[in-house]
């Protein structure tokens, strides 16, 4: 392999690297938190449409316009987020990070058990479709600008795989995690990352780039922890305490 070679199997691999974590971070987050068989076929099923995208349209990817998909999922993924994240600080804030631990923790009344989870279903299709697309475009221009098409295509499907198997020999470790915990987590990465596509589809930039993500969960935990410390100390009051300051 030549330096120009290298090169581009290289910066490929890591931009595609990033893509792929919000892939997997969205896909194990669906999964542990309502189903993983939900979660695994909206996966696949994107993954399909994916392949049929980039089969048809080849080189021409870029010139697909990815800012309403980026808008319309982006905005999906902040309501369902924003939902997961209030359930999450509540349960936190009276179970603590601990959880359930020893007790069955109560399903959540927005999953169903009798028949398929549309809702886990979307979220993992449309996060596997759009992050794809965006390795696709990631790959299509660093290969095409290089003539190094063959090469990026390889070194964005390792990408894919790699963090891909990252992901899947994780599953084990965020089982033994509390829902409510998850829940709380979950809802911090799919709040943050629909306020960034949100937002990328309506035409902004984030300074940064992705790296925009980070000072998004940085803001969301600092608000949820506020949250929960409020809620802690609502119920740490004594039951009339309110009614004797008013009288008083």
């Amino acid at each position: 392999m030549n330096s120009t070679a290298a090169a581009v199997a290289l910066t490929t691999f890591l931009a595609s690297a990033v893509e792929a974590i919000e892939m997997v971070a969205i896909v194990a987050g669906v999964g542990a938190t309502r189903g993983w068989r939900a979660s695994l076929a909206g996966a696949a099923a994107g993954g399909g449409v994916l392949v049929v995208v980039v089969a048809v349209f080849g080189l021409a990817l870029t010139r697909i316009p990815i800012g309403p998909l980026r808008l319309v999922i982006g905005a999906l993924l902040l309501v369902v987020g924003l939902n997961w994240l209030r359930k999450g600080v509540r349960r936190v804030a009276k179970n603590g990070f601990q959880g359930f631990r020893g007790v069955p923790e109560p399903p959540d009344d927005d999953v169903p058990t009798d028949r398929p989870d549309w809702t886990g279903f979307v979220l993992s299709f449309k996060g596997v479709l759009l992050e794809g697309l965006e390795v696709a475009f990631i790959v299509v221009t660093f290969g095409s600008t290089a003539n190094q098409i063959g090469t990026a295509a390889a070194a964005g499907l390792g990408a894919i795989v790699v963090v891909g198997g990252l992901g899947l020999a994780a599953q084990a470790a965020v089982r033994r995690i509390p829902r409510s915990v998850l829940q709380l987590v979950v809802g911090l990465l799919l709040t943050s990352f629909g306020t960034f596509w949100a937002v990328e589809g309506l035409g902004g930039d984030w300074p940064g780039s992705d790296l925009s993500i980070l000072g998004l969960v940085a803001w969301y935990c600092a608000v949820a922890g506020v949250a929960i410390a409020a809620l802690r100390q609502g119920a740490a009051r004594p039951a009339g305490a309110g009614e004797r300051a008013v009288t008083r």
